[in-house]
């Protein structure tokens, strides 16, 4: 009996490489009907011949072939998924979404270019702009992580330019300082350059590129850090799925010199900010003569929130600090009988972008398969300390110009 089209591809499956890259399910014609991505591919096409979800079936099903194209991360991977998208428009791609459903790259024409990510409906006023799009994505979360990984080799600002004061992301290496004129539009213009080659699929130039101008940069290119957020991001939304990442309640402890402490908390949920949310808690019980540690700060904030019990409950509370801080929030909770996980963030390396590599989780008060989970998502409570951190010192900012 000849073998059959489908055990043929299944045989084909099982000769893909355990590294990252794109995979084609193909017709009689050869032409692509699926295109995915893969931090693994000999997993991820597994997979396919596994599944109970009748759509992925008929696919299978249906396809004559079966191809992949490697790559050197799984960043380039999600790079080169959206332009061959954009090339083919595979059918199984589209299914049951329209060019609205999308998300895009927007690069716009200016002194100071900026970067958007923009929904597909809204994309074609930036084509009558002439700006510069990249895309389709089919996830926002996925575009922003690539783009934030990147950003830590070509950093680029969301601020105002010449504004006259540091932006937080030049503070933390982000941006290079176009809100206080540290950097010239036509250095700045270079750093766009190089994203737009990036994510225009064009590497090999990018590389000749940055031999002659920043061949440090070719290193940390293909060796990207946080690669772990990418590969939770490959399951339809990572932690959404899971749940696990229902509300997460993020607390920092903010002052100047010792003098107007304030406490932020900040609200993510679903992996997204809840800005309706966010509360701010002066500190109040500050003694003359006596040392009231952030520690004693923390325990005070998380105190005064967990009085609120007509607020929505949080799923994770996450502290900027080390096991100090995370003890702190774990006695408040045992004192009031809660039992949820409990993520510190500790520094290692200081401020800088390179630096966020050395930041250590610290996870306790859950059960061993949630630290598992928790363990591989340093991005998104990265993101959150910093926005925690933002919440914070604006408000001392504006509390300081009243005076």
């Amino acid at each position: 009996m000849p073998i059959s089209v489908y055990e043929k591809i299944k045989k084909i499956s099982k000769t893909f490489p355990n590294s990252p890259g794109v995979y084609f399910f193909l017709d009689k014609n050869k032409k692509p009907i699926y295109i995915g991505r893969a931090g693994s591919l000999k997993k991820r096409i597994a997979s396919y011949f596994r599944t109970k979800d009748p759509r992925i079936g008929e696919m299978v099903l249906l396809a004559n072939g079966l191809k992949f194209e490697k790559t050197k991360t799984l960043l380039e991977a999600i790079i080169l998924e959206a332009n061959l998208i954009k090339k083919y428009w595979p059918k199984y791609n589209i299914v049951d979404k329209d060019n609205t459903s999308f998300d895009y790259l927007v690069v716009l024409k200016g002194e100071y270019p900026k970067i958007l990510t923009v929904r597909g409906r809204e994309i074609e006023k930036y084509g009558a702009m002439n700006a510069k799009i990249f895309g389709p994505y089919q996830s926002l979360r996925l575009l922003r992580a690539a783009l934030s990984l990147i950003r830590k080799i070509f950093p680029f600002g969301k601020c105002t330019p010449n504004q006259g004061r540091p932006c937080f992301d030049y503070q933390i290496g982000l941006c290079p300082g176009i809100c206080i004129g540290a950097v010239s539009p036509k250095d700045y213009k270079k750093n766009i350059d190089n994203i737009i080659l990036f994510f225009g699929g064009q590497k090999k130039r990018l590389i000749a590129k940055l031999k002659k101008q920043n061949p440090e940069k070719i290193s940390a290119l293909e060796h990207v850090n946080d690669v772990v957020l990418l590969q939770e991001s490959e399951k339809i939304g990572g932690y959404k799925k899971g749940g696990v990442f229902g509300r997460v309640e993020g607390y920092d402890i903010s002052h100047l010199a010792g003098k107007n402490p304030v406490g932020a908390m900040v609200v993510f949920e679903r992996g997204e900010k809840n800005t309706n949310a966010y509360r701010l808690f002066n500190i109040r019980n500050l003694k003359e003569g006596k040392n009231y540690s952030d520690v004693d700060m923390l325990k005070e904030v998380l105190e005064r929130r967990f009085n609120h019990k007509e607020w929505n409950f949080p799923d994770i509370v996450f502290v900027d600090g080390g096991i100090n801080q995370v003890r702190a929030a774990v006695d408040i909770l045992k004192n009031k009988n809660i039992i949820i996980p409990v993520v510190g963030l500790a520094k290692k390396g200081g401020h800088s972008a390179s630096a966020y590599s050395q930041d250590k989780l610290i996870i306790t008060n859950t059960k061993k398969s949630t630290r598992e989970l928790l363990s591989g998502s340093k991005k998104i409570f990265q993101e959150i300390r910093n926005e925690a951190h933002r919440f914070a010192i604006n408000f001392n900012r504006k509390r300081i110009r009243k005076f």
